[in-house]
């Protein structure tokens, strides 16, 4: 299977005006509600989360012109991790890696060894309410994203061709910038910089 890197944008907010509009009259294709786990690193925005069981790593492959973010999948794994998997993870946030005295973590064990004794490192657990919509042929989703700490709400826009991300970031009425992915509105909303 081949993977495809997908063109990115994030914003964050309390009110989205237009685009509150455009989302209404659109029809939605489907709400999302999950529990997931995000890692989120000082050193590295790359996007860490864990949900339904598996591990997602995604990483930034490069910023055009628009300032869309090109993010690709690097590994999707089922738990127990094993510890290559975990060293990867870890490469992902930019940290060096400590020694693994196990062959393959929990998650727990991973927050528990690995995760939480990093000052560079935090686990956060997440909430997503996600509506999805295609917005100007992208893929586009209205969410609340909620931790402990709180809440915010946020509008995502992702495709494989990046015309069609600035042409539905436009028809939503949004500026392209600032574009803000999900770990640095997560680091943001909890205060973790």
């Amino acid at each position: 299977m081949t993977i495809v890197p997908r063109w990115e944008w994030r914003t964050f907010g309390d009110d989205f005006g237009h685009a509150e509009e455009v989302f209404a009259s659109l029809e939605s294709e489907g709400v999302q509600e999950s529990d997931e786990v995000y890692l989120l690193s000082t050193r590295s925005d790359a996007s860490v989360k864990v949900r339904d069981g598996l591990m997602d790593v995604k990483e930034l492959q490069s910023v055009n012109d628009d300032g869309l973010e090109e993010w690709k999948p690097v590994l999707k794994a089922a738990y127990p991790l094993a510890a290559d998997d975990v060293r990867a993870v870890l490469a992902a946030l930019a940290v060096e890696a400590p020694e693994l005295v196990r062959a393959e973590y929990t998650l727990d064990q991973l927050v528990g060894e690995v995760i939480d004794p990093s000052p560079d490192l935090r686990a956060v657990d997440v909430h997503k309410h996600r509506d999805h919509y295609t917005v100007g042929g992208a893929m586009a989703e209205l969410s609340e994203i909620g931790t402990d700490q709180g809440s915010r709400r946020t509008i995502a826009v992702e495709s494989e061709d990046p015309a069609l991300v600035v042409a539905a970031v436009g028809e939503l009425g949004l500026p392209l910038s600032p574009n803000v992915c999900l770990p640095r509105g997560l680091k943001a909303l909890i205060g973790f910089a």
